[in-house]
């Protein structure tokens, strides 16, 4: 239930593959406390997590496929 005037943070998380679902459930965990600690309801804050294979993933004009 969102309260009409409640701020609703909304986190997104984009990262490299490979984290186990224990990581990723420890990465929201961790953000939804820091927002808590800023005064936010738990059941208020938002944690999206999507993860990237490193060929879907740029870097210096590269796939991070490709960096040694």
């Amino acid at each position: 239930m969102i309260i009409k005037g409640e701020k609703m943070p909304v986190v997104q998380v984009h990262l490299w593959e490979g984290r186990t679902e224990e990581q990723i459930k420890e990465i929201i965990e961790g953000i939804t406390d820091v927002f808590v600690k800023m005064g936010s309801k738990p059941e208020s804050v938002r944690v999206l997590v999507q993860d990237y294979p490193k060929t879907h993933w740029g870097m210096n004009g590269k796939p991070a496929s490709e960096k040694n």
